[in-house]
């Protein structure tokens, strides 16, 4: 795979009004992507966005390349960027854009394109759209012009979608439940699937202004939705990201629930149920407590590189139907083609109603081990990973775990850090060992 010059793991991200997400070069990536997608067969593409004030400039902006290349765009609005996988397929669609900078604030945003089957973009495919990136913008004659149109019912779509994952004998009914959604792309649909399914639903995170997107709520904030359930003594909270695509958890009594034990109680679930064909996809940041808890259930785990494109990669290489990552990002891949933060909440609920336990008592089970991360800044230049004095403490801690625990140092990909990750049972013994091995990093 070639070096990008655009494209990273989730589309091209970046600062609005800051190259390259800016509505000229939005403009030519929609005319890029309609010249290399033209060839295919319904010459449709739908947009998706989140409520970032934004995306009103960049969908005009992708919406006139796409049409000076020929292809018709058709808006679906504020979406979450699984419903706009789901809805590129069942439109049949050439592709769908979603326009997003996911848990990101506001000033943020980000373009990133689903194939006609709502799987990301072949590399092969992103590689031709870098290349016509390249070359000078022409326009089809005007006969050839593409038109743009908006699809009105896109959202009871998705919500009906939603609710079909739910088995039809079992109902919400008796159960009070907050739902943050970030003032992102979930705020109309969220609420009303549980409603629809039977819940008391109490909404906070539902007010998007164009600027207030994950700010202090949402799945990368739960103070607000801690305080809520038990505030109203709700049975469950659930906490989605900007776009959707990811679902933080609270128990009754206030407790956090996060991805890797989400991901533990879909798979039982799903085991108990006979439908999990192999078995579980975590990262590298997956806590040990969830691989000990699916071992005891005879469940096979494996751990992909950290980022929702390299779970689903394993998960088809394996031809496993589940994965996710602990920040929440759960794929269930036979309900949908990517990460789905409703669909994931309404597995946890199905086993909460099916079993009539409470969430707090699903995740007991994978009680997680204390994990401490530091974030060490290196200057560049040499990789401090590569220095023996950092091999040697790193092989000295390892030793000193025993097997109760585990370490992971790796690079960051967008900036010049050094994660260094400890875990194991004795919360007080991993920041030791964390800070042990970012003093000898800090000084390679």
């Amino acid at each position: 795979m070639s070096e990008r010059k655009y494209f990273g793991t989730d589309g091209v991200r970046g600062k609005v009004g800051t190259f390259p997400i800016t509505p000229d070069f939005a403009l030519k990536l929609g005319w890029a992507a309609g010249k290399v997608l033209a060839s295919q067969g319904s010459r449709k593409v739908l947009i998706g966005k989140d409520t970032r004030i934004s995306g009103y400039m960049l969908e005009s902006a992708l919406e006139a390349g796409l049409a000076a290349a020929g292809l018709s765009a058709a808006f679906i609005g504020p979406m979450p960027t699984p419903a706009v996988a789901y809805l590129t397929r069942t439109f049949r669609a050439e592709a769908g854009v979603v326009i997003s900078a996911s848990h990101n604030p506001y000033d943020d945003n980000g373009i990133k394109f689903f194939s006609a089957d709502g799987t990301k973009l072949p590399d092969e495919v992103e590689e031709a759209i870098e290349a016509m990136l390249e070359q000078p913008m022409d326009c089809v004659e005007s006969a050839e012009l593409g038109r743009a149109s908006r699809i009105v019912d896109a959202a009871g779509r998705y919500i009906e979608f939603c609710k079909r994952t739910f088995p039809t004998h079992l109902s919400l009914s008796g159960y009070k439940i907050v739902v943050d959604c970030a003032h992102g792309a979930t705020y109309l649909i969220a609420p009303n699937v549980m409603r629809e399914l039977g819940a008391e639903v109490i909404e906070i995170g539902t007010k998007p202004n164009g600027l207030n997107i994950n700010e202090h709520c949402g799945a990368t904030d739960i103070k607000a939705l801690q305080a809520k359930v038990l505030e109203v003594k709700a049975d469950i909270g659930l906490a989605y990201d900007g776009d959707g695509d990811r679902i933080m958890m609270v128990d009754h009594l206030g407790n956090p629930v996060d991805g890797d034990q989400i991901l533990f109680i879909i798979a039982r679930e799903m085991l108990y149920s006979g439908k999990l064909s192999g078995g579980v996809v975590g990262t590298l940041m997956s806590n040990m407590r969830l691989e000990l808890a699916l071992k005891k259930l005879n469940i096979p785990f494996v751990r992909a590189k950290v980022g929702d494109r390299y779970v689903l990669e394993k998960m088809q290489e394996n031809n496993w139907l589940l994965g996710g990552e602990n920040s929440g990002h759960i794929i269930i891949a036979d309900r949908n083609t990517t990460g789905d933060g409703i669909i994931a909440s309404l597995a946890v609920l199905t086993a909460m109603v099916q079993h009539k336990l409470s969430l707090n008592e699903l995740a007991r089970d994978v009680q997680l081990f204390p994990q401490v991360l530091i974030n060490v800044r290196f200057a560049g230049g040499a990789n401090p990973l590569e220095s023996e004095a950092v091999k040697s403490v790193a092989a000295e801690v390892e030793k000193r775990l025993a097997g109760t625990g585990r370490i992971l140092l790796r690079k960051s990909g967008t900036e010049p850090l050094i994660r260094v990750m400890v875990e194991c049972e004795d919360g007080e013994l991993a920041q030791q060992c964390a800070e042990q091995i970012a003093e000898v990093v800090r000084a390679n």
